[in-house]
């Protein structure tokens, strides 16, 4: 495919200052600058050596616990047994002195019946608020609303040994992103479109990709300044934090690497499809292979095509393959992502934006192809003057450069766009990587997919399954504070329905014990007009079938996203399980996206 790739989501490349809004307020955590606070201590901790009678004896602890009591002149008495079998002494107020607390385990220490004492230490939750002066404006990660709901994934994952590629428009000089940044490439083959002289290099920098005058990159183009485009989305994966500086990213603990495609009058699918294979460690003729492979790629770009192109397919696949995650920008033309590529590639986790208030944002693409939602923001209303910025407040804001064409001094500015929607699941993307290292791409997809919630506004045209939620789904992939939760297994290939046939898709479930749950989860994402033509099962290893659900000639609505519960007790866990999908009228078609079973 010949035609140019053009940037996506950069309508807001210069900006007010954000409006001044209240800091949420801190729980403490012990990071770089952060000094927990003395925390009272009102219980302590007494562990008896063995064969004494307090070791065991509920009654003989009250006892001792009275002892101390008369002998420190505290007001102690026994709470209950832990179970290390240690005894839990209250001191009887709300906060003991230091002194206090030094007689009362001085007592207990010097009782040859006593191996240890020690005060019952207060702990905080990890996922403190960031210190960076510009996070309290960064609403797509903490507000309830609209944001992501990232804070509360950091207790478990941060992303750390994860590498996220940007295959974008380079990268600028930010201090709050040279600490995560690691080796790229310039894949731009064009040395007139790549303003470095030379082409492809080993130099990723972004040499700025202005247009000086109308028409000069074809019918209907405009001069523009530089975006630093890539710079912006890099600086929502994985931006320094607690640094005290700047923003914060929301996998700040994985690495980004640069993959330069977009430069002057944007790219070319040939060397964006180079790109998707170098940074996944395959192989390009003439380059030096990869040495830091990315297990997460993020393409905020895109262009018009009513299919996905051979070398774009050729490279997603092979990307998938090596492991690599690909998250791509819907497209922000208001109109059907279907007509746009690579979002409406297979094998790719397709991204529409939403507004501060949880709507589909008035310029986001949208369709029965879009997987997930995630904040992209509104610089400005649907009804305000293009390229005016109303509303700086509700943009992403991220890191920039001041340059009006090339590289100037480092800056933070808001964006609007699915460009700005893509890294917030390429970081989710990372954390869920770094937290479960063997997922694989369609497990990743499938768990993001799965525990999105519903917007919270409206949605013309289709969102996907929601806006994805960070914490929730980083839960469900570990079972973090989700007692009783276990292996999520997906599928994510494609598989036509046509009229009157039916069809399946399987999973192979392996490394489970004894039988399935009673409540086996099975997630479904079926793209079909006419949803009413459908009859879905699920089938077990030994032919069994659940159904899932009936046809109904009434009900006309399109797609079926839907998670279903299903007693499977009896059948066995291991196995392959297929998700069987029978189409019982004529007129409407579609797909299976995707489904997947969590035990």
């Amino acid at each position: 495919m010949a035609a140019s790739a053009t940037i996506i989501g950069v309508a807001a490349t210069s900006s007010v200052a954000l409006a001044a809004e209240a800091t949420p307020q801190p729980a403490p955590r012990p990071a770089a600058g952060v000094t927990l606070p003395s925390a009272p201590v009102e219980k302590v901790i007494v562990t008896y050596k063995s064969r004494t009678a307090e070791a065991t004896s509920n009654t003989a602890a009250k006892g001792d616990a009275a002892e101390k009591a008369a002998k420190t002149g505290e007001d102690l008495s026994f709470e209950r047994r832990l179970a290390s079998g240690a005894a839990l002494v209250d001191l009887g107020q709300e906060a003991a002195s230091k002194q206090d607390l030094s007689e009362v385990m001085a007592a207990f220490r010097a009782d040859p019946a006593v191996a240890s004492v020690e005060p019952d230490i207060r702990a905080y939750a990890m996922a403190v608020t960031p210190n960076d002066t510009e996070y309290a404006k960064q609403w797509d990660l903490f507000e309830p609303t609209g944001g992501m709901n990232v804070p509360g994934a950091w207790d478990t994952t941060t992303g750390s040994g994860v590498t996220v590629a940007v295959i974008d428009t380079g990268y600028a000089a930010h201090s709050d992103l040279s600490a995560n940044t690691i080796a790229g490439y310039d894949f731009i083959s064009s040395s007139a479109d790549a303003r470095d002289g030379n082409g492809r290099d080993s130099d990723a920098k972004d040499e700025g990709d202005w247009n000086a005058t109308d028409g000069e990159c074809g019918t209907g183009s405009r001069a523009s300044n530089s975006s630093w485009h890539g710079t912006h989305v890099a600086g929502t994966i994985a931006a320094t934090t607690h640094n005290a500086k700047g923003v914060a990213g929301i996998a700040y603990g994985a690495k980004v690497q640069h993959v330069r495609v977009l430069g002057k009058c944007g790219g070319s699918s040939s060397d964006i499809a180079d790109a998707i294979t170098w940074a996944s460690g395959g192989t390009v003729p003439g380059i030096p292979v990869n040495p830091t492979p990315a297990k997460v790629i993020n393409m905020s770009l895109g262009g018009a095509s009513s299919t996905c192109p051979t070398v774009y397919k050729n490279a997603i696949d092979g990307a998938v393959a090596r492991g690599a995650t690909v998250v791509v920008a819907a497209g922000n033309s208001n109109a059907n992502a279907s007509g746009f590529t690579p979002s409406n590639c297979a094998n790719v986790i397709n991204v529409a934006s939403t507004s501060r208030e949880g709507n589909r944002s008035y310029y986001s693409n949208y369709g029965t192809i879009i997987d997930v939602s995630a904040p992209g923001g509104e610089t400005r209303r649907a009804t305000d003057t293009p390229g005016t910025i109303t509303t700086p407040e509700n943009g992403i804001l991220s890191t920039l450069n001041s340059g009006t064409t090339t590289q100037s001094l480092e800056n933070y500015k808001p964006y609007q766009g699915t460009s700005m929607a893509a890294p917030h699941i390429a970081g989710l993307a990372a954390l869920l990587k770094s937290a479960k290292s063997s997922l694989t791409p369609a497990e990743i997809e499938t768990a993001i997919k799965t525990n999105a919630r519903p917007l919270p506004g409206t949605c013309s045209g289709g969102c996907g399954t929601g806006i994805a939620d960070a914490a929730k789904t980083v839960q469900a992939v570990t079972g973090a504070g989700t007692p009783g939760t276990g292996a999520n297994f997906a599928n994510t290939t494609n598989v036509n329905i046509v009229d009157n046939s039916t069809v399946t898709s399987s999973i192979s479930v392996t490394g489970r014990t004894g039988n399935a749950p009673a409540a086996l989860k099975v997630d479904v994402d079926i793209k079909h007009t006419w949803r009413g033509d459908l009859v879905i099962d699920l089938v077990a290893s030994d032919g069994s079938a659940y159904r899932l659900k009936n046809s109904s000639s009434n009900d006309s609505a399109d797609n079926v996203l839907a998670s279903y519960t299903v007693d499977a007790s009896s059948e066995a866990a291991n196995g392959v399980w297929k998700l069987r999908v029978q189409d019982v009228a004529s007129g409407d078609t579609g797909y299976i996206d995707s489904w997947g079973l969590t035990f």
